[in-house]
């Protein structure tokens, strides 16, 4: 399925027609087409290897593209990388900032990096909004995760983005901490109105945060709704059970006919 999300005002934060990414015999991503609506926040979901993190990496312009077209705010990627970029970020737990800095000059080079106007201004707002007063001044490297986490959100927002990419944000963090970051993911979209396309392994994740889901498998997009049009879809419960189903190919009908018996929830 390869239809875009759609927006009932014809405007798109991403566009994706027809992306094709090949390394020699191998392709990682075979005709990907798909829409973000402004303001919204999608969810890229995946086994290993379905081509999500080659998706964002070409959206980021970090990997070039075989063939297919993307538009960023109604902008040419490709053609116009220099005029995209300001207007993007991206978070990864990952990705590591330079160790040895503080959390203060990490955020002062990004910003200079993004071009963002008063820079001290916007650090000290970020420094309130994300509770950086005590850690701004002290080495990144000799952060807990948590507060790790708290800064890379930080160097994500720094240049207030139109378009967020994530890449597994709260990976490896406590509950009370992920809720934490996706309280603050959803509220930034909510009150600014920019997108984010989300790549997750964290189901629950995607059932609380994203208004769509696009599903990959072996590089090409499968299939794509909301949480709760793909658990109805499937006859599921959960989209744990929906990304099982598609990753192995099976189905409710499937197991009914082998007389496997889902648990009572």
């Amino acid at each position: 399925m390869q239809k875009p999300v759609t927006s009932p005002n014809g405007r798109y934060s991403i566009e994706v027609m027809g992306l094709r990414k090949t390394y020699g015999p191998v392709t990682a991503l075979d005709n990907v087409s798909f829409a973000v609506e402004t303001g919204a926040i999608i969810g890229l979901l995946g086994g290993n290897g379905a081509g999500k993190t080659t998706t964002i990496a070409i959206l980021l312009g970090l990997v070039l593209a075989s063939a297919g077209n993307v538009r960023i705010l109604g902008i040419d990627a490709f053609a116009e990388r220099t005029k995209v970029q300001p207007l993007m970020n991206f978070e990864s737990p990952y990705v590591d900032m330079p160790l040895r800095i503080s959390v203060r000059q990490n955020l002062t080079v990004y910003g200079h990096l993004y071009g963002v106007d008063d820079l001290k201004g916007r650090i000290a707002q970020l420094e309130r909004e994300l509770d950086l007063s005590e850690i701004l001044d002290r080495p990144t490297g000799k952060l807990s995760s948590g507060q790790k986490t708290r800064v890379s959100l930080a160097k994500a927002l720094i240049n207030n983005p139109r378009v967020l990419l994530l890449d597994e944000p709260t990976a490896s963090l406590d509950p009370d901490t992920a809720d934490w970051v996706r309280r603050h993911l959803t509220r930034y979209c909510r009150d600014t109105g920019a997108s984010l396309l989300l790549a997750s392994h964290n189901m629950l994740e995607v059932e609380r945060m994203c208004d769509s889901v696009l599903m990959m498998k072996a590089g090409r997009i499968v299939d794509q709704g909301s949480p709760r049009e793909l658990v109805n879809r499937y006859g599921r419960l959960t989209m744990e059970e929906v990304f099982l189903d598609i990753a192995r190919g099976t189905s409710a009908g499937d197991e009914a006919a082998e007389g496997i018996r889902r648990p009572v929830r």
